[in-house]
């Protein structure tokens, strides 16, 4: 059975963005069966919209599903894992958050449609009975990002953390296009399979 990847974009985001189509068409040239949806109203995402629209695209995950997740799809992903009771192969985290850096939330609207996610609890411990791969992938530049967020990652989910150099927020304003980083991480991980 093919190894099934779901790339999961950020806020404002979309799959034709940064270095999703790249990863996409790596993977599928490793055979691998990858979506990169689209998910839904990217200007204002929701917790509860966008967890249900992976869990659907999804359907049943298993050993052989991998996740890659970019900023808010990062903790997409993990409120889709908390959720789940299947143990998947892995994930990869680029500029996953749990705190954001004020400037990244300058007007009022931003702050409340990120309110909810910085807010809301994460059960980790439940999403560590999914796998034990976790890679997140940081910038040491990132200008939304705190590098802090890096410690979550390593503390509660026992991820591998990569720190890279002038990234920004790993995005089109960043002029990221391919990111062989995660490439690399997925392949290492999905190798354990």
């Amino acid at each position: 059975m093919a190894k099934r990847v779901f790339i999961i974009h950020g806020w404002g985001g979309s799959p034709k963005g940064c270095w999703i189509p790249w990863l996409k068409k790596e993977l599928e040239k490793r055979n691998f069966r990858v979506e990169a949806p689209s998910m839904p109203d990217a200007e204002h995402p929701k917790i509860g919209s966008w967890v249900e629209h992976l869990s659907k695209i999804v359907k049943k995950a298993d050993r052989q599903t991998f996740f890659v997740g970019h900023s808010i799809g990062c903790q997409t992903i993990l409120r889709y894992l908390e959720k789940i009771k299947e143990k998947i192969g892995g994930a990869v985290f680029v500029a996953g958050w749990f705190s954001l850096n004020p400037e990244s939330t300058p007007t009022k609207e931003d702050r409340q449609i990120a309110r909810p996610w910085l807010e809301t609890k994460i059960d980790f411990e439940k999403i560590r009975k999914r796998t034990d791969n976790f890679t997140a992938i940081f910038s040491d530049d990132d200008p939304c990002v705190p590098l802090e967020n890096s410690k979550i990652f390593s503390q509660k989910l026992n991820a591998k953390i990569v720190i890279e150099k002038n990234k920004g927020h790993f995005d089109d304003d960043a002029g990221v296009k391919e990111l062989p980083v995660a490439l690399e991480e997925l392949l290492k991980i999905s190798k354990l399979f």
